[in-house]
């Protein structure tokens, strides 16, 4: 009988190379050096070539000379990866993954450093979709092995500029329909709520983001409320955004002011918060329709309280409608070894799904991947564990289902014109084939399946989950 692990991997394999058919060719665009890799320069770290750090410092000469190849390979034109995988057979790179992470979690470093030698000789960030994945968790597994304090684990490990990381985002809302599903939808259920209320809210609708980010996901909700206003009946929409930093905050705002000028016949007002203020006047308006966005935001927080403390605040907000996006994973609390073959999964539907937005030899791509991608992997490997306590991550939307009526809320179903928004956008933003909606349980690309008796929305590339976005109403 197979083994559980070897039956998910033998599946994991077959959804990540079904799109290999699929291969695009193209002018190479050129990457810059810097953005590829790190000089390691021996004599820099000439005091680590003894013992264990002298195993690293190779392992990284070797991680260079891939990083050195693709940079060769891409200023060549050559868009074939390094030839390792073109048969689309994952498999044989997927085993050696998982067997590294196995040595890696029972902290036997020899073993886990050849066999990472072995991975960044077999990888590449301009290969096919599963080489490029795993080049990442090599990455992180790599950190894994070392102390935080270890000069080589901020060189595995660097951290995207914020520029950078915006352009990266931008990059994936641009050509993916990733966050335009959540976001469209999410906006599509408080519009809606709002327009349930209009005979007693005063054309006054409140919305509290805790993750406002860089509030890409209001200027389509206030064009719809426009629609609806008119100069004489003007509607009042107010904005509370929580956010990671003042500058970002101050940015965001400056950006949603901007865009809503061009709209006389709405009210705009937004409050940018820090997270972790004290929230204070969050009503007031009399009878303001309030909702409340949770999109992406719970899974960043470190323990299973400090979710239950947000979800009490939520209710006692009494808010018309409350809107919940998150991730579809089981990445805790298991054992590592699960977490990382699900994470696996979920991360080879993501960059095999980019092969269906992006040609090989985009260099958005490689941004999205390095910048977006890869850093999440990478942080999910080594930051799991926070203080000694789990994160509850990336649960399955039966989880949160469970969560969130435990805390006093209700689930309400996702309208006809939400699911129709949804699909219109994939016919929009993907390569589209309409039967990929005829079978949720199959089908090729992006689709779109309704779930729980149609109380919940999920995007999904093939047989994996991505996104699932829910509505919710305190009981």
């Amino acid at each position: 009988m197979e083994d559980p692990e070897e039956e998910e991997l033998l599946n994991l394999s077959l959804s990540v190379s079904a799109g290999r058919e699929r291969k695009k060719k193209g002018k190479m665009m050129m990457i810059s050096t810097r953005d590829h890799h790190s000089n390691i320069n021996s004599s820099c770290f000439s005091s680590y070539e003894q013992g264990f750090e002298s195993r690293i410092f190779r392992l990284l000469q070797t991680r260079e000379q891939m990083l050195r190849q693709d940079h060769n390979l891409m200023r060549n034109n050559n868009i074939h990866g390094r030839g390792v995988l073109e048969d689309g057979n994952g498999l044989p790179l997927i085993h050696l993954l998982l067997s590294t992470a196995t040595c890696v979690d029972d902290a036997n470093i020899n073993s886990g450093l050849d066999n990472l030698a072995q991975l960044y000789h077999t990888v590449s960030l301009t290969g096919d979709s599963v080489q490029r994945v795993v080049a990442y968790f090599a990455d992180g597994l790599a950190a894994r092995l070392l102390t935080r304090k270890s000069p080589f684990y901020d060189m595995l490990m660097e951290e995207p500029t914020s520029e950078e990381e915006f352009l990266a985002f931008t990059d994936l809302y641009r050509v993916s329909p990733y966050y335009q599903f959540a976001h469209f939808t999410a906006n599509q259920a408080i519009l809606e709520a709002f327009e349930n209320e209009e005979d007693r809210n005063n054309r006054a609708l409140h919305v509290i983001d805790f993750d406002v980010s860089y509030g890409f996901q209001w200027p389509s909700l206030i064009q719809s409320l426009s629609e609806k206003a008119t100069s004489g009946n003007r509607i009042s929409l107010r904005i509370t955004g929580f956010g990671k930093n003042l500058k970002e905050l101050q940015e965001t705002e400056s950006r949603l002011i901007s865009f809503s000028k061009g709209f006389t016949n709405l009210v705009f007002e937004f409050q940018g918060l820090l997270r972790g203020s004290r929230v204070i006047n969050l009503r007031k308006k009399k009878n303001e329709t309030v909702g409340v966005n949770l999109v992406s935001y719970l899974n960043t927080l470190s323990s299973f309280m400090k979710i239950s403390d947000t979800l009490g605040f939520v209710h006692s907000l009494n808010p018309s409608i409350v809107v919940l996006v998150e991730q579809e994973g089981s990445r805790s609390p298991r054992t590592f070894l699960s977490r990382f073959t699900d994470s696996l999964h979920y991360f080879a539907a993501m960059f095999d799904s980019l092969d269906d937005c992006l040609p090989l030899d985009s260099t958005e791509r490689l941004r999205i991947e390095k910048k977006l991608l890869g850093k999440e992997i990478k942080a999910m490997l080594n930051n799991y564990d926070v203080d000694g306590v789990d994160c509850p991550k990336y649960e399955r939307m039966e989880t949160w289902k469970a969560r969130m009526e435990g805390h006093g809320f209700s689930g309400t179903k996702v309208s006809s014109k939400a699911l129709i928004q949804a699909k219109l956008l994939l016919k929009m933003r993907t390569h589209y084939s309409p039967l990929q909606f005829e079978d949720e349980e199959g089908g090729g690309g992006f689709r779109v399946s309704e779930r729980d008796e149609g109380r919940a929305i999920s995007l999904g590339w093939q047989n994996r989950f991505l996104l699932t976005v829910s509505a919710w109403q305190a009981v």
